[in-house]
C-alpha cells in the first residue's frame, strides 16, 4: 500500500475530508492594494484637485513610484531567500559614485556609465552574499556592517575627487531623460502619455526581468526553495551558497539601477544618494505580499505596495501635512492596510477549506 493511500485513508477514518476551494477575489492582496490606491487617489483628488495635475503632480509621482519599485525589487531578491539587505541605499550610492567617476574622469556616455554602475552594484552585492555564504553570519549583521563601511568610504572618495562632494559632469541625455515623458516618443502619429515619465521604462524592464527569473527559470525556483527551507534545498541538490551570492548580486544590481534613476531625477550625483531607500525597500514588497521568511515573492504586489505608500505621501503633502505629522499619518494608514490584509487572509483561509461528508470505508476485500 502506498504512503499517499495510507495518508488519505487515515484522514477519511479520523475526521471529515477537506474540500479546498479557490481563494475568493476579495481576499487577493493585490486587488486590495489596487482598490486602496484608487480610493485614496480619488479622495486626495476631491480634497485637492491639483492632485490630478499631470505636470506638477502625476509626472513626478509616477517617477517616484518607478524608482521606489526598483528599490523594492532590490530588497525582494534577498527576501526571496529569507535574507535582508540593510545596505541597499549605500549600494546605490557606491554604484553612483563609480558612475560619477566614469562621467567626470573617463567621459563615458550616459548609458555606458549606467552599465559601469550596474556592474559595480552587482559586485558589491555579490561580495555581501559571498561573506554571508562563507561565514554563515546573518545577513542583517553583514549588510549592516557593509552599510557602515560604505558610509565612511564614499565621502572620502568624493572629498578626494570633487570640490563640492558631487560629480558635476552631466553626460548628454541626462536632462532629457529627467524631463521627457512618453509623449516625446512617437511612432508615426501615435505618441505616449505626457503623464508617464521615460524613467518608468526602467522600472517596467526591471519588473519584467525579475518576474521572468522567479516565474520561468530554474534559478528563480531554486532561490524560492532556498528561502522556504535551506536544509530541504540542500538535500535536493541546490547549491544554496551560490544562490545566496546570486540573490545579493541581483539586489546590488537593482539598487544601482534605482540609484541611477534617483541621480537622473535630481540631476546630481552626490554622496547622499540612496539615504531614503531603506524604508521603501521593505514597505513595497511586504505590503505586496512578499514573505519576510522567504519562499514567496510578488512582483506586481511590490509595484502596488510602492504605489500605495507614494500616493499617501504625495497626497498628505498636498494637504499641507508637516513632515512629522506626515510620517505619523503614513504609519497609521500603513498599519491599517496591514491589519486589513491580515483580516482578509484569515477570513479567506476559513472559507477556503470546507468540511465534507465522510466517505464510508471500503470493505477489506475491496482494498
Amino acid at each position: 500500500m502506498s504512503v499517499s493511500t495510507t495518508a488519505t485513508e487515515a484522514l477519511q477514518e479520523d475526521g471529515p475530508a477537506a474540500e479546498v476551494r479557490r481563494t475568493p477575489w476579495w481576499a487577493n492582496q493585490r486587488i486590495g492594494l489596487l482598490i486602496l490606491v484608487v480610493l485614496l487617489s480619488a479622495l486626495f483628488g476631491v480634497l485637492r484637485p491639483a492632485f490630478f495635475n499631470q505636470q506638477l503632480v502625476i509626472f513626478p509621482l509616477l517617477r517616484d513610484v518607478a524608482m521606489f519599485t526598483v528599490v523594492g525589487l532590490a530588497q525582494l531578491c534577498v527576501l526571496s531567500i529569507g535574507h535582508m539587505n540593510l545596505a541597499v541605499g549605500r549600494m546605490a550610492a557606491f554604484s553612483m559614485m563609480i558612475t560619477g567617476i566614469s562621467y567626470d574622469l573617463w567621459h563615458f556616455t550616459l548609458y555606458s556609465g549606467l552599465l559601469v554602475g550596474l556592474v559595480a552594484g552587482t559586485a558589491i552585492g555579490a561580495l555581501a552574499g559571498w561573506v554571508i555564504a562563507r561565514t554563515g553570519v546573518n545577513s542583517f549583521v553583514v549588510t549592516l556592517a557593509l552599510d557602515f563601511l560604505l558610509l565612511g568610504l564614499i565621502p572620502l572618495v568624493y572629498t578626494a575627487l570633487t570640490d563640492n562632494a558631487a560629480f558635476v559632469t552631466k553626460p548628454p541625455g541626462m536632462r532629457e531623460l529627467r524631463n521627457y515623458s512618453l509623449a516625446d516618443i512617437c511612432i508615426g502619429n501615435v505618441c505616449g502619455s505626457p503623464a508617464i515619465p521615460q524613467l518608468a521604462v526602467f522600472a517596467v524592464v526591471a519588473m519584467a526581468v525579475v518576474g521572468w527569473i522567479f516565474a520561468r527559470t530554474r534559478l528563480g525556483r531554486e532561490l524560492l526553495m532556498t528561502g522556504s527551507s535551506v536544509r530541504a534545498a540542500e538535500l535536493s541538490g541546490i547549491p544554496t551558497a551560490r544562490r545566496v551570492i546570486v540573490a545579493h548580486a541581483m539586489s546590488g544590481c537593482l539598487a544601482a539601477l534605482a540609484g541611477f534613476m534617483l541621480a537622473v531625477s535630481t540631476g546630481s550625483i552626490k554622496a547622499t544618494i540612496g539615504e531614503e531607500f531603506m524604508l521603501p525597500s521593505f514597505l513595497g514588497p511586504i505590503l505586496g505580499g512578499t514573505l519576510l521568511a522567504g519562499g514567496f515573492v510578488s512582483i506586481w504586489g511590490t509595484l502596488l505596495g510602492t504605489a500605495l505608500t507614494t500616493v499617501i505621501r504625495k497626497g498628505l503633502d498636498l494637504l499641507g501635512v508637516g513632515l512629522e505629522s506626515l510620517n505619523i499619518y503614513l504609519g497609521l494608514i500603513l498599519l491599517l492596510a496591514l491589519s486589513t490584509d491580515r483580516v482578509r487572509t484569515v477570513l479567506s483561509e476559513r472559507q477556503s477549506v470546507v468540511p465534507t461528508r465522510r466517505r464510508p470505508r471500503a470493505p477489506e476485500g475491496d482494498r
